[in-house]
Parts: structure tokens; sequence; C-alpha cells
């Protein structure tokens, strides 16, 4: 055989190799999947704070009352805790590629549409359907990660980077939607997600498509679970604006509920539950996922009323309120590193309690705040406490979280964290928006809406007024929020018993938990 033939010989075995790695879940192209996969987990990340810098340009430009404001945020974070169980199983049936292409074709047309809403209605119900794709995006993505590399050495290094964009994701979020904000429009803050979607959704082709598991989707199970968590909040902020005797709130409770008891029913009878409750009956795992949701309040106050304090009080731009939160992420990122390495030596308990004291401290620092506060010897201090002791959690709950577990509901437990922590910080926020709105409504009636005509109208004596008001709000919210962590810290000591040596053996096994 001559030397030519022999390369195409050669040439044509490689190709069908390769092909046949794209249909089991493979690529011809590990480095462009990689990109394509961090890219997603990045472009979801970030669009948890992007807005969040936004909301004060947001409630100017359509006159948002100040429990509604909330709503920008809790929409993403309700849909995408409350369907990313869901999401995942979609893949496993459906076809990976398949079900990841649909959640970045429903993020991306979510995201056009919030970016060009005329009213804050269509911009909340786009800020649904953006939850919703990432629910399908993200979870999809890190099983890509599984199927695409092989164990070894490539997988742990591909998890590496798409854990990293976790991180990165908040801290760009903030930045990018500053800058985005202050130099273009607030509108930009959703729109940036067109291209990328677009781009991410054009490299899909280098992506294999995997095997598809047996089974059902619990649909039940996903309308009744998030429909119950939806009601429970909107009756939380509307009985903080038209009363706790309200019929529409009571209603919302009362749908809530029946909407929630049938969702455990489902679960505990069905036969492809979304969310086994064989999970939650380790105490652990239960132990984490209340720590999680713990964290959750706490993370989205700290990100929603500082950003308001900043910008409404302060009166940073959106820009430098974001380069503001540079002591947070520091602090969070470092932190977790250190933490990171010394969960072989210290049980995760032991780790995560004190850190909770710590973030609580730091909360409470926040609460303390003034109109005239500095931002170098007060804000910025508070700040980094507080993300020190947030970034003692992530790690340690994450590995709790999966130890022990059977491997076949390890994808579900380390989800599980995620959903933990997103419905914790929808019902926190609502919550504490109610507080902070009834805070500052005692001193001075409708704040939030008097300091908006106020600065339209360059009524200098009327704003100060509304913005002592306000900031009464926002550190009320805050010594609630420190009192969550205290609470989480107590979850954290009393219900978490793993050790040292169960939490490094489930890390092995636990792969990128707790990273989307």
């Amino acid at each position: 055989m001559s030397l030519d033939a022999r390369d195409d010989r050669d040439h044509r075995d490689h190709r069908k190799t390769a092909a046949a790695g794209a249909l089991s879940g493979g690529s011809r192209y590990p480095g462009v999947a990689l990109a394509i996969l961090a890219t997603t987990q990045l472009m979801v990340v970030l669009d948890g704070t992007i807005v969040n810098i936004a909301l004060p340009s947001v409630q100017s430009a359509f006159g948002i009352s100040a429990d509604r404001l909330a709503w920008i945020v809790n929409a993403y974070a309700l849909a995408f805790g409350g369907l990313m169980l869901v999401g995942g199983r979609a893949g496993d049936l459906f076809g990976r590629r398949r079900t990841f292409r649909a959640g970045i074709v429903l993020f991306t047309l979510a995201s056009l549409l919030g970016g060009l809403a005329p009213n804050a209605g269509l911009l909340i119900a786009a800020r649904v359907a953006q939850g919703a794709g990432a629910a399908v995006a993200a979870p999809t993505a890190l099983s890509l990660i599984a199927t695409t590399f092989p164990e070894g050495r490539s997988r742990n290094r591909a998890m590496g980077v798409y854990g990293a964009m976790a991180g990165l994701g908040s801290t760009i979020g903030l930045l990018l939607g500053g800058v985005l904000t202050e130099y273009l429009d607030w509108r930009w803050v959703l729109l940036v997600n067109v291209p990328i979607g677009v781009a991410v959704l054009a490299g899909t082709v280098v992506l294999g498509e995997g095997d598809r598991g047996s089974g059902r989707l619990d649909l039940p199970g996903a309308v009744t679970g998030t429909g119950g968590m939806l009601s429970l909040v909107y009756g939380i902020t509307r009985g903080g604006r038209d009363g706790w005797t309200d019929g529409v709130t009571l209603a919302c409770f009362a749908a809530a509920a029946v909407l929630l008891a049938v969702f455990l029913v489902l679960q505990a009878r069905g036969r492809h539950p979304m969310l086994p409750l064989r999970v939650l009956r380790n105490r652990d795992r239960a132990g984490s996922y209340g720590v999680m949701l713990c964290v959750g309040v706490g993370m989205f106050a700290t990100f929603y009323f500082l950003t308001l304090y900043m910008q409404q009080v302060l009166g940073y731009g959106a820009a430098r309120a974001g380069l503001a939160y540079l002591p947070f992420s520091i602090g969070m990122g470092a932190t977790a590193g250190i933490v990171s390495k010394l969960v072989a030596k210290v049980p995760p308990r032991l780790l995560t309690g004190p850190g909770l004291c710590i973030a609580a401290a730091g909360m409470f620092w926040l609460s303390t705040l003034t109109p005239g506060s500095s931002y170098a010897t007060r804000l910025a201090p508070a700040m980094f406490v507080t993300a020190i002791g947030l970034g003692c959690c992530f790690v340690p709950m994450t590995l709790s979280a999966v130890s022990g577990v059977a491997r076949g509901d390890s994808g579900i437990a380390s989800a599980m964290l995620n959903t933990s922590q997103q419905i914790g910080g929808a019902l926190g926020l609502a919550a504490l928006t109610t507080l902070a709105n009834s805070a500052a409504d005692d001193r001075l009636p409708h704040a939030a809406q008097t300091w908006i005509t106020a600065v339209r109208s360059h009524r200098q004596d009327l704003v100060v007024r509304a913005v002592d008001a306000m900031t009464h709000g926002y550190t009320s919210a805050f010594t609630v929020g420190s009192l969550v962590f205290l609470a989480g810290a107590l979850v954290a000591g009393l219900a978490i018993t793993t050790g040292r040596q169960d939490a490094s053996g489930a890390a092995k096994d636990s792969g990128a938990a707790g990273t989307i």
C-alpha cells in the first residue's frame, strides 16, 4: 500500500472515530466546546447580577414602585431555581445538545424582549422567560462537559474553567452592568446577551448529543412547585403594600399552601419525581440546603439594597457603583480559594458556621449606614467582611450536600444547592423589600416614589427627606439579614455532621457540584 493511500485511510478512520465520538457525546473540537459551555455559564451567572446595577435607572424610566422593582430580580431567580431540576432532566431525556440549544434560544429571545420592553410588566415577563431558559441551559451545559471530556485530567481542567466562570460572572456582571447602564442605556444589560447567545448557538455544532435516558419529565411537579413559590412571593410583596388581610393576599397564601402540598405529594408518590424526597432525608444534606437558603437571603439583599443605596442615596453613577463592589468580589474570591484547600482538614460545619457569623457581623455593620457614610471607612470594609464570611460557605456546603449520596442522585443533590439559594434569595428579597418599604414609609409616606418626584422636580429639601427615609428602610433590611445569617450558622452547627474525610471523599464524586 502506498504512503498516500495509507494517509487517506487513516484520515477516513479518524473522521469516523470523531463522528462516533460526537454521537456518543464527545467533540472533535474540545477546546471550542469548552469555550461555548464556559461562555454559557458566564452569561447565565452574569445575568443574575448585571441587572441589579440597572435597577435605579429602570425604576426612573418606568416609574416602578419599590415593591414591584424587586420582581425584576425575583422573576429570574424563581424561574431559574424552580425549573432547574426539570431542565437538567430534559437534557437526559431529549438529548443534551438539543435541549441546550432550546435553552439558549429561549434565553436569547427573552433577553431581546426584555431589552425592548415598553413597560415594566413586559420586562418582568421577559425575566421569567430568561430564568426558564437559564434553567434549561445551565444544567445541560454541565452535563455536556461530563460527556465531552473523558474522566481524568482533561475533565478536571474543563470543570475548573467552567467553575471559574461562576465566580467571574458575578463580578463581571456588576462591572459590565455599570458601564453599559451609564455610558449606553440600561436596556443594554439585557441586549448584550443577544450577540453572545447567537454566537453560543452557532458554536453548538461542535457539541455531541450524548446518550438519552428513559423516563418522563415531571411537569406537574415543576408547575406546582414553581407556581407555589410564585404565589408565596407575590403574597408577601402584596401583603406589605395592601395589607395582610387583603383578599388577594390571602388567596395567594392559600394557593401557595395548596400548590406546595400537592408538589410534595407528587414527589413522594410519583414514578419520576423532579425531586426524590430520599435526597432530603439525609440530615447533612437537608442542613446544607437550609444553610444555602439563608445564604441566598443575605446575598440577594446585599446586592439589591446596596445598589439602591449607592445610586439613590450616595449619588453614585452606575459605573462607579459597579466598581464599588470590588471589595466584595475580592473578599469572596480570595476566601473561597483558601477554604477549598481547608475542607480536606476541617469539617464543613467548622468553616461554614464561623463564616456565617462573620457575614452576620458584616451585614450588621451595613445596618449602621447613614446618608453621609464614607465608602472608604464604612461601606467598603463592611462589604469586605460580609464577603469573607460568605466565601467560607459555598465549597463546604457543596461537599456536605453530595457526601454519601448515591451516584445516580449526585446531580440532583448538587443542583438543589443552587435551587435553595435562588429560592431563598427570592423569598428573602420579597420579605426584606416589604420590611424596607414599610420602614421607609413610616418616616415618609411613599418614600421611593417621593424620591423620584423630588429628583425630577429638583426639590432638594424633599430629596433629603426621601433619602433619609430610604436609608432607614435599607438598614432595617440589613439588620434582619444579619439575623438570617446567624440562623444559617445555627443550622450549620446543629444539623451538619459531615467530617473532613467525608468531605474530601465527596469532592471526588461531586465534580463541578455547586458551580451552576
